[in-house]
């Protein structure tokens, strides 16, 4: 029997927290790199380009360790906890504002001209035409960004968080059960993606309800 178990359900609990900070803070980052890269101001889409381009660039486990050390240099102190979410957060939102922009492009022009002739305002027509319809398209792939975010919240455990990982590691060294902590770990995190999956199915089959109407 493992003996760490009860260590390892807490360290769920960091896991989850994290994930979920880093999805909301992945959203917000997405959908303002999205409207800036749309920008009438040149300066705001060559920013945004290349803060994408940066993030798609190096691997994860670098931009971690390169905020973790990169914060404290500018006279920024805080948690580790909160470097990692940040972390995680910067890293997802690049993928998710190409999945906006992807999105958004693909809903007819002519959906926008019609509503725009009947005089409807531009904050409606987004509001009531293209965001509906863009959400639909982008939650498959949010879905698949939201739960590679929540199996790379193991390299937080590179900058000492105690999530998962690092509560696991810890654990062996003391038990000797390498092979049933690991198994536990991968159980732990296939139930959390299985639940963001579900609560995924369920916004889509709502969104398709909202449409037919």
């Amino acid at each position: 029997m493992l003996t760490g178990l009860p260590e390892l359900l807490e360290a769920t609990q960091t896991t989850a927290v994290a994930s979920i900070l880093a999805i909301a803070l992945a959203l917000v980052i997405g959908l303002a790199t999205a409207a800036a890269r749309q920008s009438q101001w040149l300066i705001l889409r060559k920013i945004a380009g290349f803060y994408v381009s940066v993030i798609r660039g190096t691997p994860l486990y670098i931009q971690i360790l390169g905020i973790y050390f990169l914060l404290p240099s500018l006279g920024i102190d805080i948690p580790r906890f909160a470097t990692g979410v940040i972390a995680l957060g910067l890293n997802s939102g690049s993928y998710i504002s190409e999945m906006i922009g992807g999105a958004v492009t693909s809903i007819s022009k002519g959906q926008t001209e019609a509503a725009r002739a009947l005089a409807m305002p531009m904050s409606t027509i987004q509001r009531r035409i293209i965001l509906p319809q863009a959400l639909r398209l982008m939650l498959p792939p949010l879905t698949l960004e939201f739960t590679a975010l929540v199996k790379n919240s193991a390299f937080l455990s590179i900058i000492g968080v105690v999530e998962l990982t690092r509560t696991a590691q810890q654990i062996i060294s003391v038990s000797f059960q390498p092979t049933q902590t690991w198994i536990a770990v991968a159980i732990i995190y296939f139930v959390l993606c299985f639940v963001l999956g579900l609560v995924a199915r369920y916004l889509e089959r709502s969104f398709s309800v909202q449409a037919a109407r």
